[in-house]
């Protein structure tokens, strides 16, 4: 736990250490896939040592999904708790904030979840295979401190400068936006189907779990609970960069989908936001939190990782133990005020 973390230093029982019954991780998911026709080469894989001729003809794996849990010694909830990272990120957002505050891994850990934090296929450790995929997306510094709504712009301002360049009032740690700019890795735009193949292993061994999701993550996580309702208790999407078509009341499982600052003077996010808001109203079990209507204000695209997100980090805590606590008939009886 970082010293400069002032959030965690108030509360009761967050300056010990984390007492653990077990942790590790694993890959699940995936196929074998095989590569024929192509002409072998010659490389140099290490200074001073022998050219070796490679073949990349045969067979691999791919699609596979790497999770990381972390169980705590004396859990106080029984439902395990997945967490989903957005586009262009892995698993990693989760674990600590750019600015070296304790992320919500350890939140929930210490809150008394069973935690798993996914690398989603393609991403991170689960490693990828642009043989298969093609050439990757990346985005640039630039369109990410736009796009998640930390400032208008950089102005092509050194990284270091980020913070002269964001919101008034930002919440996020715009002085570590280049520690944030480090964290982002390359994505596929039409990988969605693996991806939710391998969410859709994990649940089908360790199920039904609570999902916390965010950004295409969101997606995934809202998509899966329509598909699998069975697997899924509880979904909390943060900022979901899209929601599925479904018919109305068709989707069944609660669902808590919080909503950040400056969305009104964003390029896309209004209409984002139109069609969340229209996804709720179409199914009862879905609830709509804006954190400005809540009394807390500047909150980017990145809200596990704002100033106040332990605050965040407490609604979405106290929203899914309480709808937990109620007896499955009755899931979907969740009230939030709007």
């Amino acid at each position: 736990m970082s010293a400069n973390d002032s959030q965690t230093s108030e509360r009761p029982g967050w300056s010990g250490p984390l007492r653990l019954r077990d942790m590790g991780s694993f890959h699940i998911g995936g196929q074998a896939q095989t590569l024929c026709g192509q002409p072998t080469s010659q490389h140099l894989l290490a200074a001073g040592g022998q050219p070796v001729e490679l073949n990349p003809n045969g067979t691999y794996v791919t699609g596979q999904m790497y999770v990381q849990y972390y169980w705590p010694e004396t859990p106080e909830h029984t439902t395990p708790l997945f967490l989903w990272h957005g586009g262009g990120l892995t698993g990693a957002c989760w674990e600590t904030t750019p600015d070296g505050r304790t992320g919500w891994q350890q939140y929930f850990v210490r809150r008394g979840w069973d935690t798993h934090v996914c690398d989603a296929a393609e991403r991170g450790r689960s490693g990828y295979a642009p043989q298969f995929w093609g050439l990757p997306l990346s985005q640039t510094v630039e369109a990410v401190f736009e796009r998640f709504r930390i400032g208008p712009s950089l102005q092509g301002a050194a990284l270091s400068d980020a913070a002269q360049y964001a919101f008034a009032g930002s919440q996020f740690p715009a002085e570590a936006f280049a520690a944030f700019a480090q964290q982002l890795v390359p994505r596929w735009a039409h990988t969605d189907a693996m991806i939710l193949a391998a969410y859709a292993a994990l649940l089908a061994r360790q199920a039904p779990a609570a999902l916390v999701c965010h950004s295409q993550g969101g997606m995934f996580g809202l998509t899966t609970a329509l598909n699998h309702p069975e697997r899924v208790r509880a979904v909390v999407a943060l900022e979901p960069s899209s929601v599925p078509d479904c018919d109305a009341g068709s989707y069944q499982v609660p669902t808590l989908i919080v909503l950040g600052d400056y969305i009104d003077g964003d390029a896309r996010w209004p209409r984002m936001r139109e069609r969340i808001l229209r996804f709720a109203k179409r199914n009862p079990c879905v609830h709509i939190l804006p954190l400005p209507a809540r009394g807390l204000h500047g909150n980017s695209h990145m809200l596990m990782m704002d100033r106040n997100h332990l605050q965040i980090a407490d609604l979405v805590h106290d929203w899914l133990a309480a709808e937990l606590a109620k007896p499955a008939e009755h899931l979907c009886s969740a009230t939030v005020a709007d």
